[in-house]
């Protein structure tokens, strides 16, 4: 059964398996102690720290384990607007940052702080310039990741480090998704990563903060990790991590080229295959590895459930697949298309057939979807009748309020209206994605009179 789910956590790679159970013998004691045991746990921390530490371009003494990844970033947000706590109080992230990072976020401006949070394309990047243009004199910190995790794009991570080093403020990278393909480029001040990310064991991640750097770990602390991550050390699982990621490193730029090429051919051939499908990230300046998509009249619960009986496991930003119902936060800021969104990551490995089986199986599986929707058949469009429809989708969730306002389009003349009434909080995103894919024109949205919003589409075609 192909995965392709490897954004969320790459599978084991042989050489961590390898490299955890040979530590598990030797690296069970305590490091910190004097005695035989305890010096050889020490020799195999100190090893795979030094291993951690030249892929990701640091000084040994700069780099320190985590529980995980996201404790990385946590760590690292708080210590940093700690030591800076003199410089002010303003944090700058992007509105395409990983959850962690916006969860740093709430709780700094939830004891006082303030947020600017960069917009970004529709490719799901950052510009440079409005990126510096957001520091201000009382910023303590600013977080930019260095690729992101639903889409791929790559960020401009050395062109906003140089803004924040001119500006006298340090940049925190989340490069989680991006340490397998190589060290990340620039002048960053922190960077936080996580070891299932690359094929490494879940449960160690790692923190580099670079000498100059003003940091004061918040919490209790103890001797351990230079006082920046409490508790023993999981010696076994970090000689894993840092063993994979350099095994990781030497295949990258080989199978980087082989994944780019497959990636490519899923791109090509989605937009071409399925109907009403929009291919979101940047086509060029992205991981080689992730390709995402977003399929029109499709319910994201069960587009994914139906790959999985398939034999596909995929990921997705749909708000269909949230308990929340509302679609990701990246989708959201890119202002792209959420229903029926698919994320593909492919681990290392992946071979050609099991992309092309993939291709031949989607098409059935999101037409099979889409029917038993009640998506309207191309080509069956009404003769006009009204200049105005008002379209009840109140109580109707993703992707419906959609398909409604499908059904019902070739109903008005051209010039005509189509007002649909929704309380689905994802309609104000997918509403105008729809416009923008099938040629109408979206008017814009106001309170309606009975409860929910009013999305008003004039025909255009």
């Amino acid at each position: 059964m192909p995965y392709f789910d490897s954004a969320s956590s790459a599978p084991l790679h042989p050489v961590a398996r390898q490299a955890l159970v040979a530590a598990l013998d030797e690296g069970w004691a305590d490091p910190a102690r004097l005695y035989r045991e305890g010096r050889r746990a020490r020799l195999l921390l100190d090893a795979a720290r030094e291993a951690a530490a030249e892929a990701v371009g640091c000084r040994p003494d700069e780099l320190v384990f985590t529980p995980s990844g996201t404790r990385a970033v946590h760590l690292g947000v708080r210590g940093a607007l700690a030591g800076r706590r003199r410089a002010g109080g303003h944090l700058v992230v992007s509105a395409v940052e990983h959850s962690s990072v916006l969860h740093a976020a709430e709780a700094h401006t939830a004891g006082g702080g303030t947020l600017t949070e960069v917009p970004v394309d529709r490719t799901g990047a950052v510009a440079a310039e409005s990126f510096a243009a957001a520091l201000r004199a009382d910023t303590a910190l600013a977080c930019l990741q260095s690729a992101n995790h639903e889409v791929g794009t790559v960020q401009p991570v050395e062109e906003a480090a140089a803004a924040c080093r001119a500006a006298g403020v340090p940049l925190l990278v989340d490069a989680a998704q991006s340490l397998p393909w190589g060290p990340v480029p620039g002048d960053w001040s922190l960077l936080a990563g996580s070891a299932h990310k690359w094929g490494g064991p879940a449960g160690v991640g790692l923190l580099a903060v670079r000498k100059g750097v003003r940091f004061a770990p918040q919490g209790p602390v103890d001797e351990r990790e230079s006082g920046r991550s409490a508790g023993f050390e999981n010696i076994p699982a970090i000689v894993a991590a840092a063993a994979s990621l350099r095994a990781v490193r030497a295949e990258a730029e080989e199978e980087g080229r082989r994944l780019r090429v497959l990636v490519d051919r899923i791109r090509r051939r989605v937009a071409r295959l399925v109907p009403d499908v929009e291919v979101v990230g940047d086509a060029e300046r992205r991981l080689p590895h992730l390709v995402t998509f977003s399929c029109l009249y499709v319910d994201g619960e069960i587009l994914l459930h139906e790959l999985d009986r398939a034999g596909f496991s995929v990921s997705s930003g749909s708000s269909c697949t949230s308990s929340t119902l509302t679609p990701s936060h990246v989708l959201r800021a890119m202002g792209v298309l959420s229903e029926g969104n698919v994320r593909v990551s492919l681990p290392p490995g992946t071979s050609s057939d099991d992309v092309n089986r993939f291709l031949e199986v989607l098409p059935g599986v999101v037409a099979g979807v889409r029917e038993r929707l009640g998506v309207p058949v191309a080509g069956t469009d009404a003769e006009p009748v009204a200049e105005s429809v008002v379209v009840d989708a109140l109580g109707l969730r993703c992707p419906q309020p959609v398909i409604e306002l499908a059904k019902v389009i070739s109903t008005v003349a051209v010039g005509g209206v189509v007002t649909v009434v929704s309380d689905d909080e994802v309609a104000r995103l997918d509403i105008p994605a729809w416009c923008a894919m099938r040629g109408q024109a979206y008017l814009g949205e106001a309170p309606a009179d009975g409860g929910g919003v009013a999305y008003r589409v004039r025909r255009r075609v």
